[in-house]
């Protein structure tokens, strides 16, 4: 008898440790390495980052990296909310980020790739510290999004 219960918990363990897994693969977790969300690379124009507003409609968040030097460069996200404002934050936080994992969008939740915490696309900007996402200062004027290369730049110490 204690051989079946023995075997029904390594079954048990087995089943578990497979959901587990299946559950991060799923959600874009990777169990190992510095895995980060693709992200295009920009560069400003002038000082300022633009983006037209019509490009984050659809709510998924769309990632960014801008290549400040050779070594130097910072990574941030721009989202259209639930509540329908378009936030932006660095793609870092100021408890995860020497993992360089950042955050990949679930439905309306950034999940932090390295801690697993989710945080509501419409608390981006309002909710600070933490494993939050480090919040940027954009504005919305004549249908674009705007981010001063500045802002961006002051964001460099969470990527070295």
């Amino acid at each position: 008898m204690k051989r079946n219960s023995v075997k029904t918990f390594t079954w048990g363990a087995l089943v578990a440790a497979v959901v587990a897994l299946s559950m991060l693969q799923s959600t874009g977790f990777a169990a190992a390495g510095n895995f980060t969300v693709p992200s295009a690379e920009i560069k400003p124009q002038n000082g300022l980052f633009q983006f037209p507003e019509a490009a984050f409609q659809d709510g998924k968040a769309k990632h960014f990296t801008y290549k400040h030097a050779p070594n130097q460069e910072v990574r941030f996200f721009v989202v259209k909310s639930t509540d329908g404002v378009i936030r932006a934050a660095l793609d870092a936080c100021e408890r995860c980020f020497r993992a360089k994992k950042g955050y990949v969008q679930q439905g309306n939740d950034m999940i932090c790739i390295n801690c697993g915490l989710k945080f509501r696309t419409d608390k981006v900007n309002v909710v600070t510290g933490g494993c939050n996402p480090h919040p940027l200062k954009r504005t919305v004027k004549d249908g674009k999004i705007l981010i001063t290369q500045e802002e961006v730049v002051s964001g460099l110490r969470f990527f070295q």
